[in-house]
């Protein structure tokens, strides 16, 4: 059986330390075979800020692939937003902003959804759309086909749709077209699985919250998600599962569903 964990917002610099060490303790029980970041990694964009995130990620004891988010471009900095705006993600997460892991059955493809011009609003391009749509097709027989976003493709209640990925719409529909099976993505700090059924075949995105941060939204904890998927899951599902940070001091898990793209 594959297991992913996905962790998104930590937003390092308003870190909680106990749920911090919880998450890691988590994580070494766990043992992932992958752990994704979906941005927003670092609060203000800071280098130490930086340090402290990657030192975060290499206690977790998984390969990891990590995208930034919009906290990770630098705010009040002038020179580095418009000059060198990923320079220090890079410095620690390396010079990949769109990493890609191909596994015996997984193919997931990150997808760099931030843009210096915008304060908080992501956007993917008609190039990037046909760039990931191109490696999806490509996926071998039986491989999970899972998108990474920051910004959420799909929204829960109608408060949020103005957080919506600009190009959402493009995008889903030219994945999905293209064997796309989950999208993951972070942002608004609020965890949850949305089905699209309407589109060329069904596709689940999944929404993570905030997993270390104190900037909780609307009393819902920290958080994070556990896909599994293969053997000892019923034959092409994939299960979502919640974990939260509860009052016990570790993270428990909430609520799982049963995703179930049509896999070829």
């Amino acid at each position: 059986m594959s297991v992913l964990l996905h962790v998104s917002d930590t937003h390092f610099g308003t870190e909680r330390a106990p749920v911090v060490e919880a998450l890691v303790a988590f994580a070494h029980a766990l043992r992932p075979d992958l752990v994704v970041l979906s941005g927003d990694i670092t609060q203000r964009a800071r280098r130490a800020q930086f340090r402290a995130a990657r030192l975060f990620v290499d206690r977790l004891g998984s390969p990891f692939v990590a995208i930034p988010g919009n906290h990770d471009i630098a705010l009040f900095d002038l020179a580095s937003r418009w000059l060198r705006p990923y320079a220090a993600h890079m410095e620690s997460f390396g010079t990949e902003l769109e990493p890609v892991h191909d596994s015996a059955d997984c193919l997931l493809q990150c997808v760099n959804t931030t843009r210096p011009r915008r304060h908080k609003n992501g956007e993917v391009s008609a190039l990037q759309i046909e760039r990931v749509a191109a490696r999806l097709a490509a996926a071998r027989r039986g491989q999970l086909r899972i998108v990474v976003v920051h910004q959420p493709v799909a929204v829960s209640r109608d408060e949020d749709l103005p957080n919506l990925l600009r190009g959402h719409a493009q995008a889903l529909r030219r994945w999905a077209e293209a064997g796309c099976d989950l999208v993951l993505g972070g942002h608004i700090h609020l965890p949850y699985v949305v089905p699209l059924l309407q589109l060329a075949r069904p596709l689940w995105v999944v929404q993570a919250g905030t997993a270390v941060s104190h900037r909780v939204r609307d009393g819902i904890p920290n958080s994070v998600n556990v896909l599994r998927w293969g053997r000892e899951v019923a034959p092409g599902s994939c299960l979502i599962e919640r974990w939260d940070h509860g009052d016990e001091g570790r993270f428990v898990r909430r609520g799982v569903t049963e995703a179930q793209p049509a896999r070829g």
